[in-house]
């Protein structure tokens, strides 16, 4: 994303405190809500539960303080091993980062297991985002099986990309040495490589975010790196974290992605994670279409990585990846009240499940929340078919919940706006507002009637003519996703109900609309 021109984003976690909404809280830790000690937490923290007036039902939050970017996770003895950066410091007004460790099986729960590389380890500062790999071949030289991680460090400023190595299963890491693996070439954004195998040419590739570009780089040893291409992009702000992989589409063709976070905001896009499907020959990636296709269209979907499926064997499986997103934005990353009621800075949005799909005109990615989320449902209503002129609450309340349904409308005589009122104040005047505007026509999902770090909708096409769209809503105090359609379109947002905005009604206003199939699950992940 496109720094402030006084204040980078990463130095905005450096002497910080950085916390003007809430004075310091004495805290000794707190448990995500979905998340258990591990017994290996290498940190020494001891973690207790922790008041929970904001924290989230079923989605990923930081034991304490302040997370932000997520890591690839990997897969290694049966679990997949996610790392994402955190400030023990954070409230007490101490800057840098670690990296911390929690592990699943499922995507939803997660056990976490502390803190895996120290922050200020050595002279070469704290870490940033990087990506890991597991090296069965013993190519870098630290065993057969070690994890490797190459991340960036930016000693005296200048960024550049540095290794260091685990023998103990990703549970601690030691430095590789005090020079960079990939030094900086003179440039002042040169950061969050990703690394991949490129089983092709029997050798690493690493992607790295280089301002307007992103640059591809070969290695056989993850110790020597030489530039073999790039991707430039004028158009969308200075790009970060990027991804590149490989899917198979549904109809059993195979394609290469390219990924990025990154900031359209400038030309009425989202600032999220773009991605263009294509082909790549090892040294350029040549895209499908120009313009990008967006994971996320809401306001808080940034930093995003994706992470292979593993089947029962182990074995890649290429027709389903996972993504997984920071639960906020770097124009307002420390303006949360989960700081005053539960002492901690940092979400996550919901694992999803990646398809790739072939639509009429080229090749997508369809997201859904993570199938394994239907096993934390508590209670189920479902009012079935609900037709609506006006308005309808209904008798139920809730702060953390899966809903879906099919709005169908008359397309000779479409209402003007059908939708959901959710997050809504007992009397009303506070929601979130959820659903399709005919007369744009666009799907929306509108946070202005609700607290939340800045105002703001955002909006997609729709076509009125089908007369009918699916949407699949997740709510859990402090976050609204909704999907629509197949997943094409997802919008995220952060939002701060108060502890009884829990209503829902539903809306056909200017004609008449059927909520069908309407179904409300409530979720529940806690430890």
């Amino acid at each position: 994303m496109k720094e402030s021109p006084s204040v980078s984003r990463r130095n905005i976690l450096t002497g910080a405190g950085a916390v003007a909404l809430v004075a310091p809280l004495a805290v000794a830790g707190t448990t995500p809500a979905n998340a258990a000690p591990g017994p290996d937490t290498a940190s020494g923290e001891t973690l207790s539960k922790g008041r929970t007036r904001m924290r989230p039902d079923y989605h990923l939050s930081v034991p304490n303080n302040w997370k932000n970017d997520p890591q690839r996770p990997i897969y290694l003895d049966g679990e997949y091993h996610y790392y994402y950066l955190y400030n023990a410091d954070y409230i007490s007004g101490g800057g840098g980062t670690s990296w911390r460790r929690v592990t699943t099986t499922d995507h939803v729960t997660f056990r976490d297991r502390g803190v895996a590389i120290p922050k200020f380890t050595n002279n070469n500062g704290d870490c940033w985002s990087g990506s890991l790999v597991v090296d069965d071949r013993n190519t870098a030289g630290y065993g057969v099986g070690a994890v490797i991680a190459i991340l960036t460090q930016a000693p005296g400023g200048r960024q550049a990309q540095y290794l260091w190595y685990s023998t103990d299963r990703g549970r601690t890491f030691t430095p590789g040495g005090a020079a960079p693996v990939l030094p900086n070439p003179g440039v002042a954004d040169f950061r969050d490589p990703k690394v991949i195998r490129d089983a092709d040419r029997d050798r690493w590739l690493l992607v790295n975010a280089e301002g307007q570009k992103l640059g591809f780089y070969a290695s056989t040893d993850l110790r020597s790196w030489q530039r073999v291409g790039e991707f430039v992009r004028t158009d969308l702000g200075v790009l970060e974290c990027p991804d590149l992989f490989r899917m198979t589409a549904d109809d059993g063709t195979t394609h290469w992605v390219l990924g990025t976070s990154a900031n359209g905001k400038g030309r009425g896009l989202p600032a999220t994670y773009a991605y263009w499907t294509g082909s790549f020959d090892g040294a350029s990636f040549t895209s499908d279409h120009a313009e990008p296709e967006w994971l996320d269209y809401g306001f808080d979907f940034y930093g995003a990585v994706t992470y292979p499926h593993h089947n029962s064997t182990g074995t890649e499986d290429l027709t389903l990846r996972r993504a997984i997103g920071w639960a906020n934005f770097w124009d307002y990353p420390h303006n949360t009240p989960t700081l005053a009621t539960d002492g901690y800075n940092g979400d996550d949005m919901i694992v999803r499940d990646l398809r790739l799909k072939r639509g009429t005109e080229g090749y997508y990615l369809a997201s859904a929340p993570t199938s394994a989320l239907a096993n934390y449902a508590k209670r189920s209503t479902k009012p079935g078919d609900v037709t609506v002129s006006g308005t309808h609450d209904l008798d139920l309340r809730s702060q953390a919940y899966d809903l879906s349904c099919e709005l169908v409308w008359n397309p000779a005589d479409p209402p003007a706006n059908i939708g959901f009122e959710i997050c809504r104040a007992p009397g009303g005047g506070r929601h979130v507002a959820a659903g399709v505007y005919l007369r744009g026509p666009f799907a929306y999902l509108n946070r202005r009637p609700t607290i939340n770090p800045t105002a703001g909708e955002t909006q997609t096409p729709v076509d009125p003519a089908t007369g009918r769209v699916l949407l699949r809503i997740l709510v859990d105090r402090t976050s609204v996703e909704m999907f629509v359609g197949d997943g094409r379109v997802v919008h995220s947002h952060r939002v701060f109900p108060l502890e009884g905005d829990t209503g829902i009604r539903l809306y056909a206003h200017e004609g008449t609309a059927t909520f069908h199939n309407l179904q409300i699950n409530d979720i529940s992940a806690r430890a």
